[in-house]
C-alpha cells in the first residue's frame, strides 16, 4: 500500500479531520497532527523568536526523546551542576525541556521566552516546514533523532494505550495508521527528512542522529553531540571519565530507577505518571510484534518514499 503524500510546507490554516481510525488526528500544514495542539502551532509559528544560541531537540513522539533530553541538558550544564545535584535527579527531562508545541505555547499562546537564560533548550514533535521562521533563519542548534519504524510503531502503541482520556488503538490500528502517513505528526517519511535534507544543507545548524548509533556506541555519539552544540568535551575531561559518567547517568536504567521517574506525576493531564516514559528502550523488539509479511510491506513503502535521499533504517 502506499502511503499518503503530505503536502510539504502548506501554508492552510485550516484544519480537517482525516484518520477515520484516530478522531484525534487533524491534517494540518500537510502532517497529521494531534488536534488538541492545533491551536498552539500558529502563536508558535508567529510569536517564537530564536537566538542563535538557541538549542532544539525535535522528534517524532517515541523515537528516543526523553533520552536524548536528558543528554542535552546534562552536556550543556555540567558545569553548572554535578551529577549528583543535577535537577534530572528529582524533574523529568520533559520539564526541563519543554515543548513548543504540547506545553509552552499550548498553556499561553502570548508566552514571553526572552527572560530565560542563554543557552535556551527547547523541544518540539513538529516537523521542519512547520518550525517557526525565526529558527530557520537563524544560528540556532537543532538536534533531530529517529528511530527504526517499526520498533517506533510498537513504542507509540504501548504509550498511547497507558494514557488516560485518549483514542487507544490496536497494533493493528497504530501500523495501518503508520502505512497510510495517518500517525501522530506523521508521515514519518516527510518527517524524517524534513531535517535528513537540512542536516546535509545545514550541518552545523541540524545534526541529524539515529537511536540504533546512540545506542551502539552511546560514548562516541555523546561526544559528537556535544561537538556539535558547541560544548565539546576537554581533554581532561575526557581522561577523568565525564563522558562515560553522563552516559551512565543518562542511560534508560538509571533513568528509570530515578524516584521521580518511578512514581512522579508527568506534566499535563493524559500521562499518569512519568513511568510510562521508560517502558523498554531496547533496539529491535518489533520482531515479537509484526510478521515478516508486515515487515516486508512497510519496508517498500519506506524504500520508495526515501528513494534518492540517501536515508536509510537497517
Amino acid at each position: 500500500m502506499e502511503g499518503k503524500e503530505g503536502n510539504i510546507g502548506s501554508s492552510s490554516s485550516t484544519p480537517n479531520l482525516i484518520a477515520k481510525s484516530n478522531p484525534n488526528i487533524t491534517q494540518f500544514q500537510g502532517f497529521s497532527i494531534p488536534s488538541q495542539y492545533v491551536s498552539a502551532i500558529i502563536p508558535f509559528q508567529k510569536h517564537f523568536q530564536a537566538i542563535d544560541d538557541d538549542i532544539i531537540i525535535a522528534t517524532k513522539p517515541k523515537s528516543g526523546t526523553t533520552w536524548l533530553k536528558a543528554l542535552v541538558f546534562s552536556i550543556v550544564n555540567r558545569h553548572r551542576y554535578t551529577l549528583s545535584n543535577t535537577p534530572l535527579n528529582f524533574t523529568n527531562p520533559h520539564v526541563l525541556v519543554p515543548y513548543f508545541d504540547l506545553n509552552l505555547y499550548k498553556e499561553n499562546p502570548n508566552s514571553d521566552l526572552s527572560t530565560i537564560p542563554s543557552p535556551r533548550i527547547f523541544s518540539t514533535h513538529l516537523p521542519y516546514p512547520m518550525l517557526a521562521d525565526s529558527i530557520k533563519h537563524s544560528n540556532c542548534r537543532i538536534i533531530y533523532i529517529t528511530r527504526n519504524p517499526f520498533d517506533n510503531i510498537v513504542s507509540y502503541w504501548h504509550f498511547v494505550n497507558g494514557m488516560t482520556n485518549v483514542f487507544k488503538p490496536s497494533l493493528e490500528d497504530c501500523f495501518e495508521m503508520f502505512c497510510r502517513g495517518e500517525e501522530a505528526y506523521g508521515p514519518f517519511w516527510d518527517h524524517a527528512l524534513g531535517y535528513w535534507n537540512m542536516s546535509l544543507e545545514k550541518p552545523s545548524n541540524v545534526l541529524f542522529l539515529r537511536y540504533e548509533e546512540l545506542k551502539e556506541d552511546s560514548v562516541a555519539q555523546t561526544k559528537r553531540l556535544a561537538e556539535f552544540l558547541g560544548f565539546p568535551f576537554s581533554t581532561e575531561e575526557e581522561k577523568t571519565g565525564m563522558v562515560n559518567q553522563i552516559v551512565d547517568f543518562c542511560s534508560f536504567d538509571n533513568l528509570k530507577d530515578l524516584e521521580v521517574n518511578k512514581t512522579g506525576k508527568a506534566p499535563g493531564p493524559r500521562v499518569p505518571s512519568n513511568k510510562l516514559f521508560f517502558r523498554s528502550g531496547k533496539v529491535g523488539d518489533y520482531v515479537n510484534y509484526f510478521c515478516p509479511a508486515a515487515v516486508e510491506r512497510l519496508s517498500n513503502i519506506l524504500k520508495e518514499k526515501l528513494s534518492g535521499s540517501g536515508l536509510t533504517f537497517k
